[in-house]
Formats: C-alpha cells, sequence, structure tokens
C-alpha cells in the first residue's frame, strides 16, 4: 500500500499553524483525533440504522428516475420496446447483486474508507487511482445536482403550476441541506429517517397494492399530457436493449456510498457498514423490479411533464391521498438524497488531502466531526450545476451515469487481483464475480457515453481526465514544499541568532504601549517605525508623536520612514529589505498592533492598516509577521494578545 504522508497544513507552509477547526496535531497538522475523548467521537458517528438513512438515500431514491430511464429509452421502440421493460430491469437488478457482493467486500478490505479510490490505490497505480477518485468527485457532485432537481420534478408533477419556479425551488433546496449537514452527519441522519421510512413504505404499498390490481384505477394525472411513445414497432435490436440497460444502470447510484464512508460508522465500522450495504442492496432491489413489474402490467406509457412513478402511484392507489403521499414522500427523500453525497465526498476528500492530491485544508474537521470545507465547496459546485441545468433533471443524468460506472469499473477490476494476490480460499469464485461486474458496468459506461457524448456527456470526458491532472499537479507542489522545508530529514542543531523587532506606530496610546511592551519581550532590539508622507497635515502629526515620543522616552528608538506616496507598506517592507541587507544575520520580526472589537459589526470601521501593512512585509520579505490583538470586550483580561503568523 502507498504509504500515508502525516497531515499538514494549507500548501505552502510546513504546518500551517493552527487550523481554524480544530488544535494542531504533532508537528502542527490537523490531528482530529486528539479533538475529543473517544466516546464522545463515536456519538458523532452513525449506526447501521443511521447509515441506511445517512448513506443509502441517492440509491433509495433512484428508483424515482431509474425505471423511468429504461422506459424512455424503450419507448423508442413503442409497445413492443416497452414489453422488455422487465428483463432489462431483472438484468440491472442481478448487476445489483454483484455490486453488493463486492462492495462488501470491499467494505472488509478497506475499512478506511474511500471505495474505489482505496482500491485502485493498492492494486492499480497511482493513475488510476486518481482516476476512480477523480470519477467519484464527479458522481457526488452530480448526484446532489440530479437528487435536488428530480425531487422538484416530482414536486411540479403534483402541482404543474410551480414548473416555472424549478431553479429557485432546487437552490432552495440545496441551501436547506447543506446547513442540515454543517451540523453533523448524525444529526442530518437522524432527520433522514423518519422520511426514508416513509417513502419505502409508500414504495412497497404501491408495490403491493399495484400487483393485486389488473388494471390502472386512475390515469387523471396523465391526462392531457402528450404521450412521447414511439411509432416504431419493428423488433427491438440488442443495441436499443444495451442502451436501456445502462440508462436504467442510473439507478445503481450510490451503491458504493456505504463503502466510501466506512469511517463514519460507529464501531465495529466495518460489520456496521456491511449490514448497510447489504439492506440497501435487498430494499432497492425490491422496489426496481417491483415498480417495472407495475409498467408491464398497467401498460404504462411516458409521457411529457409527468414522472412515471406519479403515473404508477395514480395507476395503483388512485388520484386521492394515497397519490399525494408518494409524490410528497419522494420529493422529500429525493431532495434528500443529497445527503449521500455530503456524507462521502467530503470523507473522500479528505484521503486524497491526506495523500496530498487535495490541499490539506479538506482534511480539516470542525467541532462536530464534519469536513466543513468539502462541504462548502460540494454546495459550490452544486449550485453551479443547477444554474447550469436550470432545474432540469434531463440535462443532468446522462452526465451522473458516467462517472458511476467508470468508479464501479475500476473498483471491480481492482478486487479481481486483489483477490488473485490473496488467493484465500474460494478467491478463483469472488474474482470470477468481480470481473463479471467489471465487464458489465465497462460496457454501460461505453455505451453511455457513446449515445449520450452530445447530449452533455462530452463534460465528464473533458472533466474526468481534468481533474485527474489537477490531483497531480496538487501533488506535485506539495512535493516540492517537502523537498524544500526538508520533511522527514533530521535537521541541523538550532542556534540562536539576533533578533530585531519592529513595531509600525502612527500614534501614541495605550495600543502602542502593549505593543512595546510585548517587543521588548520578544527581542533582543526594538524599533518603532513611522510613516510619514510630503502633506504638511501629515508632516505636523509626524512632529507631534516625534515629540509626545521623547516625552514617553520607552527606551525604544522611532525610526521615521518617508514616503511621497500615501502608502504605509511599501516603506515598511523596504527598511526591513535594508535591516537584512546590512545585517543578514539577523531575525526581524515585524510586530503590528490592531484594535480586536467589542462587536463583529464594528470590524467595518476599522482601517485595515494592519492587513496592508501584513501582506506587503509578507509579500516582500522573509520577516516573521506578528499581529497583536487588542481586545476591547473584557477589560479584565490582559489586553495585549500576539498571534504569530
Amino acid at each position: 500500500m502507498t504509504s500515508i504522508s502525516t497531515p499538514r497544513g494549507p500548501a505552502g507552509s510546513p504546518a500551517g499553524g493552527p487550523a481554524p477547526d480544530g488544535p494542531p496535531g504533532p508537528g502542527g497538522g490537523p490531528e482530529p483525533s486528539l479533538s475529543f475523548p473517544r466516546d464522545r467521537q463515536e456519538r458523532h458517528k452513525l449506526t447501521a440504522l443511521q447509515g441506511l438513512a445517512a448513506l443509502s438515500l441517492d440509491a433509495m431514491a433512484s428508483v424515482a428516475y431509474g425505471p423511468e430511464a429504461i422506459v424512455l429509452v424503450l419507448a423508442v421502440a413503442g409497445s413492443a420496446g416497452l414489453g422488455y421493460t422487465l428483463p432489462v430491469t431483472l438484468a440491472i437488478a442481478a448487476l445489483l447483486v454483484v455490486l453488493v457482493a463486492s462492495y462488501r467486500q470491499v467494505i472488509a478490505a478497506f475499512p478506511d474508507g474511500g471505495g474505489s479510490y482505496a482500491v485502485a490505490r493498492r492494486h492499480l497505480g497511482r493513475r488510476t487511482s486518481l482516476t476512480a477518485a477523480a470519477s467519484l468527485v464527479l458522481d457526488y457532485v452530480l448526484n446532489v445536482a440530479v437528487s435536488v432537481t428530480a425531487g422538484v420534478a416530482a414536486l411540479t408533477s403534483a402541482f404543474p403550476s410551480l414548473y416555472d419556479d424549478r431553479l429557485p425551488l432546487c437552490l432552495g433546496v440545496l441551501v436547506l441541506v447543506t446547513a442540515v449537514n454543517l451540523r453533523g452527519i448524525v444529526n442530518s441522519a437522524k432527520a433522514f429517517i423518519l422520511p426514508t421510512a416513509v417513502f419505502v413504505g409508500s414504495i412497497l404499498t404501491l408495490i403491493a397494492v399495484g400487483l393485486f390490481r389488473s388494471a390502472p384505477v386512475s390515469t387523471e394525472a396523465a391526462a392531457g399530457h402528450a404521450s412521447v411513445l414511439g411509432e416504431n414497432t419493428t423488433t427491438v435490436g440488442a443495441l436499443l436493449l444495451l442502451k436501456a440497460f445502462a440508462s436504467g444502470c442510473s439507478a445503481l447510484t450510490g451503491v458504493e456510498a456505504v463503502a466510501n464512508a466506512v469511517p463514519s460508522f460507529r464501531a465495529p465500522a466495518a460489520r456496521r457498514a456491511q449490514h448497510t450495504e447489504i439492506a440497501l442492496g435487498a430494499l432497492l432491489g425490491v422496489m426496481l423490479i417491483g415498480l417495472s413489474i407495475l409498467i408491464g402490467r398497467f401498460h404504462l406509457q411516458p409521457v411529457e411533464g409527468v414522472t412515471v412513478l406519479a403515473q404508477l402511484a395514480d395507476a395503483s392507489l388512485g388520484h386521492n391521498w394515497g397519490f399525494y403521499v408518494v409524490q410528497f414522500a419522494t420529493v422529500v427523500l429525493l431532495a434528500l438524497a443529497a445527503n449521500t453525497s455530503f456524507g462521502g465526498l467530503p470523507v473522500l476528500m479528505s484521503l486524497l488531502a491526506r495523500d496530498n492530491y487535495l490541499p490539506h485544508v479538506f482534511r480539516l474537521k470542525a467541532d462536530r466531526e464534519v469536513h466543513r470545507h468539502g462541504v462548502v465547496a460540494l454546495a459550490a459546485v452544486a449550485a453551479l450545476l443547477l444554474l447550469f441545468s436550470g432545474g432540469d433533471t434531463n440535462t443532468l443524468v446522462p452526465l451522473f451515469a458516467i462517472g458511476v460506472f467508470v468508479g464501479f469499473t475500476i473498483c471491480q477490476a481492482g478486487m479481481v487481483i486483489h483477490w488473485r494476490a490473496g488467493r484465500a480460499p474460494g478467491w478463483a469464485r469472488k474474482a470470477l464475480l468481480n470481473g463479471l461486474g467489471a465487464v458489465l458496468t465497462g460496457v454501460s459506461a461505453l455505451v453511455v457515453t457513446a449515445t449520450k457524448f452530445t447530449e452533455g456527456a462530452w463534460l465528464i470526458v473533458i472533466a474526468l481526465p481534468a481533474l485527474v491532472v489537477l490531483f497531480e499537479r496538487v501533488h506535485r507542489a506539495y512535493g516540492r514544499i517537502d523537498e524544500r522545508i526538508g520533511l522527514g530529514r533530521v535537521p541541523e542543531a538550532p542556534h540562536r541568532d539576533r533578533s530585531l523587532v519592529i513595531v509600525p506606530v502612527s500614534h501614541l496610546s495605550r495600543l502602542t504601549c502593549e505593543a512595546v511592551n510585548a517587543a521588548v519581550s520578544l527581542g533582543d532590539e526594538v524599533r518603532a517605525v513611522t510613516v510619514t508622507h510630503t502633506d504638511p497635515e501629515d508632516r505636523e502629526a509626524a512632529r507631534a508623536l516625534r515629540r509626545d515620543w521623547e516625552l514617553w522616552n520607552p527606551g525604544v528608538d522611532l525610526v521615521e520612514l518617508h514616503s511621497e506616496h500615501r502608502r504605509i507598506g511599501r516603506p515598511v517592507s523596504e527598511y526591513v529589505r535594508r535591516v537584512y541587507k546590512y545585517h543578514p544575520n539577523t531575525r526581524v520580526t515585524v510586530l503590528i498592533p490592531e484594535v480586536e472589537p467589542d462587536r463583529w459589526w464594528q470590524r467595518v470601521l476599522q482601517n485595515q492598516r494592519g492587513a496592508v501593512l501584513a501582506h506587503a512585509v509578507r509579500r516582500d520579505t522573509e520577516a516573521v509577521i506578528c499581529r497583536l490583538r487588542f481586545r476591547l470586550a473584557d477589560p479584565e483580561e490582559r489586553p495585549g494578545r500576539t498571534d504569530e503568523e
């Protein structure tokens, strides 16, 4: 296995300093396990039931658009084509069994999570593992957009008057789901148990009632809508069936999410994740097969503006309260199915950051064991996709399936090598099963890409290698940083250099006094500097400052830096460079005193001189920058605090 590097801070610094979302680990890097006692960490993790609610929503909710994807493809061949809905669904269910069995083994073999990325990283090489990671990233991002748009589509099927407001509704749902996930995956899991149960119960009820009906009880939902059934009734060809199979496999999205997020489960994490994977596969298979049977029994024809699931609910339960229960349950679950991505992608991004393929900020956790930066990044990209698609599900679904199949194929192929290398009892049977799955998902990926290329699949063909290139560039950047700072090598023995602390001042006050006090405690020599300009008013202020400084007599020299322009950053940085030029072995620290307001809104009252100074010195010199915060909130506390940057 590829060695795991010690987590560090953001790119460009060896440790990054104290992490904003948690205390630093050894050497300054983030160490989330030190943030909480183990029992408190476990309370923020998932049980098997919570995992089914939090990580399986995508797969369960895909029954709302998976069967519809099959029907829309077969409808091109007319009624004869629709007769193949059940056989195609049975083939998809067989593939589902293969995938569930495979990912159950992935969970046991890779309990640290990562799914296809972890499998490929061990058995297929770095480049293939990055391709798997890129496909998973695309899958998770598109899952958010597809789930939200499909949920809103179910809502507009029940209430057509909302159709023109699809995009605002989609963005509103995305904001809501993001806010819930920022509070922690357990909180979101508990919130999703009830809607998941209602949705699964309503779909199973719809199927059970429909199996006892010989004809639709109502067709009101489809009344007045144009049929999209094709007039071609010729023999259904193998290519059409293969295309229908590939399109219907969009219902298998989310099967891998449990394997990607194993660390999110409570101990024993692998066993709980396996139980969740099996329950997910069983429920998804029953719902897919049951709905396809009803499609054939009711001779359902796809129509514009109404989802297939809405027509099935109408035909089985009637256009009454039962119909609306199914629609509302579908709306809620499809909207919340995006939680699968919010549970899985931040963990995957954390693994990539651990291996130096993404910025280390994605490795940090907030106080509720949440990878906050990953959640926010996912929400931002999903919002862009919603804006790009205008809230239309059909624009996104073809893109969705490609990334899923690429990840499936890589994972299955990697597991074949895994079994062959280990040669444990029964390895040949397991390898054959995974090999069959790799062939099926690989063919599906090729078919979807070829048939949907001009409809948007070209975007994934470009985005997938682009992400791989991005990962490699980030990795090379971290490699250069490691080489520059000598990470992993024993450094030279420390030695003491002469230290000089420079304090920029513009007036005499208690803030100035605290800054000088801190400076004399830090360095061997302290110099106060003030920038003066050619303006008569500024010259008068400089003379007043010089007079007050001599009256105060702090034992620290005041150096005037003359500037023809009204700048403060460049004169100070030029002075620091002169110090380095004439005293190259001196350690220079620039201590910048600043007031920390009593209220957050009072920050807009500040002139930001400290930020300007810090930026100029950091950009142009090698000096250490300290920001001294003079607190106004609590006068009983020590008023000065120095934050070294």
